[in-house]
């Protein structure tokens, strides 16, 4: 099991890409948080097999037709333990 951080930047806030990034976590059975952060960015906290990251990762680019996503930084975390994926609000 592995924790990946992604700081994902564009036009990802108002476009319902935290919702589509929940439902590409579940259909994935990613478990983590997604948030929006003041600074227009939007962060997610991922946990599962680093395979089902990868693939995760490739598909945060593209999850939602009205984002437009510039940048995904990655950052490896310690393993974390999440019982389902979900928005915080």
């Amino acid at each position: 099991m592995c924790t990946h951080r992604y700081l994902i930047s564009g036009r990802v806030q108002g476009v319902g890409f935290r919702w589509a990034t929940v439902d590409l976590a579940r259909r994935l059975h990613v478990t983590g948080t997604v948030e929006n952060l003041a600074t227009g960015q939007v962060l997610v906290i991922a946990s599962g097999s680093t395979a089902i990251l990868t693939k995760f990762q490739a598909g945060l680019a593209h999850v939602n037709p009205w984002a437009r996503v510039t940048a995904i930084e990655m950052t490896e975390l310690p393993p974390r333990h999440f019982t389902d994926f979900h928005v915080n609000i």
